[in-house]
């Protein structure tokens, strides 16, 4: 029997609950270094509850968005990241900080491309391997187009620079691909082909090799390259089982840098200790899970390519931030979706949740149907 079924009610549960916790993490992790900079110790509260309003209106238009009309914006919401991604390399339009051009000045707020990127190409793949179902597995349609296109937008990350999300991107391009059905071989050979471009880019850039080094033995450099990974280590330690108890992180006090944003992982694990950690890990294994149910049973091609997209994108964000934090990866410089301060980043993700969450609504009813039975489309 098939028929409309309800929003997933748990999947809305937790990203609701992600962000709730988020509001609370950031303020413990913010409010002595936001009085000690600004004279308020809610600044960057403040913002992210702001981000977090938008971030709602954000997740109710995703919610409401007829997913078969969506299909006529993947090329225009590509082409608007595309040129944002243009737009902020431009001198005295991208605003630079830590290194990287990575952010658009908007009043008095500022704006992140990349984020927007993530979500535009996970759209514009699921429409694209859709047109081309019945030619997939050919090289000329099924393959390189997508391979362009990517390669222009990560070359575009990379000049930021970038290399997080352009990890993000290349790993999304391959799952997407190989759950559409494109040839195996392509697909390993493509990705055979940019470990020698991957090589060059790091050995070649002297800042991307300091964060090797420093993710090699973070120990040797703790004063210097391998502050942050060692401090983020160290928050860990003292966090020990059952952590220091909220808001009582001592690492926050101006030893770990970014306590707020990339690094926030860190502090959850001191003051929540394993469990707390744990916990966490727990929860976006839902999320991930719901989405990639809402992809199961989506009505369509386009809808279920759309749902897989954004719940792999959700997850490999998420493992790489916790991967870093934890020093299994060199620094990334990605959030902790809808726990991290930042707003961009929290924006694009809630809306990205209502077209999961859409998607979800109008999943074939349950009822009469043996999961063990079904298989990917």
């Amino acid at each position: 029997m098939k028929g409309r079924v309800k929003m997933d009610a748990v999947l809305l549960v937790t990203v609701l609950g992600l962000v709730a916790f988020g509001v609370v993490m950031v303020y413990s992790a913010s409010a002595i270094s936001a009085q000690a900079k600004t004279g308020d110790s809610m600044f960057f509260l403040k913002r992210h509850i702001l981000a977090v309003v938008i971030g709602l209106g954000a997740l109710m238009i995703g919610m409401r968005i007829d997913t078969k009309r969506l299909v006529k914006f993947s090329y225009p919401i590509l082409l608007l990241a595309l040129f944002l991604l243009v737009a902020v390399l431009i001198p005295g339009l991208g605003t630079r900080v830590g290194g990287s051009t990575r952010w658009l000045r908007l009043g008095v707020m500022n704006f992140q491309p990349g984020e927007l990127v993530k979500v535009a190409f996970a759209i514009y793949l699921a429409y694209s391997l859709t047109k081309k179902k019945e030619r997939i597995q050919q090289f000329s349609v099924g393959f390189l187009p997508h391979l362009v296109i990517s390669g222009v937008l990560i070359l575009l990350l990379l000049a930021q620079p970038d290399f997080g999300t352009a990890t993000i991107l290349a790993t999304m391009l391959f799952l997407m691909l190989y759950v559409a059905g494109t040839r195996v071989s392509y697909i390993v050979t493509a990705a055979l082909a940019a470990l020698p471009m991957a090589y060059g880019l790091i050995v070649g850039s002297e800042y991307r090799m300091r964060r090797l080094m420093a993710f090699l033995d973070p120990w040797a450099h703790r004063y210097d390259i391998g502050y942050h990974i060692s401090e983020s280590l160290m928050s860990f330690g003292s966090g020990g089982i059952l952590g220091t108890g909220l808001g009582e992180g001592k690492h926050k006090l101006f030893f770990l840098p970014a306590a707020h944003t990339d690094f926030i992982f860190s502090l959850v694990g001191e003051e929540l200790g394993l469990i707390g950690s744990a916990g966490l890990l727990i929860v976006f294994g839902v999320l991930v899970w719901r989405g990639l149910r809402a992809a199961w049973r989506a009505p369509d091609l386009f809808a279920t390519y759309t749902a897989f997209g954004i719940s792999v994108l959700v997850g490999l964000q998420t493992l790489i931030n916790m991967c870093v934090v934890t020093g299994l990866l060199p620094t990334k410089g990605l959030t902790l979706p809808f726990v991290s301060y930042g707003g961009s980043s929290m924006v694009c993700m809630m809306f990205a949740m209502g077209l999961l969450l859409n998607i979800s609504a109008q999943g074939e009813d349950p009822k009469g149907v043996d999961d063990s039975k079904v298989t990917w489309p």
